[in-house]
């Protein structure tokens, strides 16, 4: 009873996460491709930033100007832990 109780919901669940991304179309895919690209892009400067020496302050606030309008947040859609 146990197993095909979890089979169930294994197949549930999976037909659930296909359905909703069924739903986007190939032009949603790709511009998200490219949002992520753009954010990837913006995260690779501010490490640039960093490892020339500008300072923590100066390179975020140059990721807050590349990530505008890619991704929530003031991080660019990444927090660290620090």
């Amino acid at each position: 009873m146990k197993k095909s109780f979890l089979f169930l919901f294994l197949f549930a669940a999976a037909a659930l996460s296909s359905a909703a991304l069924a739903q986007h179309s190939d032009k949603e895919v790709k511009e998200d491709i490219a949002r992520h690209r753009a954010m990837a892009a913006a995260h690779e400067g501010a490490a640039r930033c960093l490892e020339a020496g500008k300072g923590e302050k100066v390179c975020m606030q140059e990721l807050s100007v590349a990530c505008k309008g890619l991704a929530l947040g003031k991080y660019c859609g990444m927090r660290h832990a620090h």
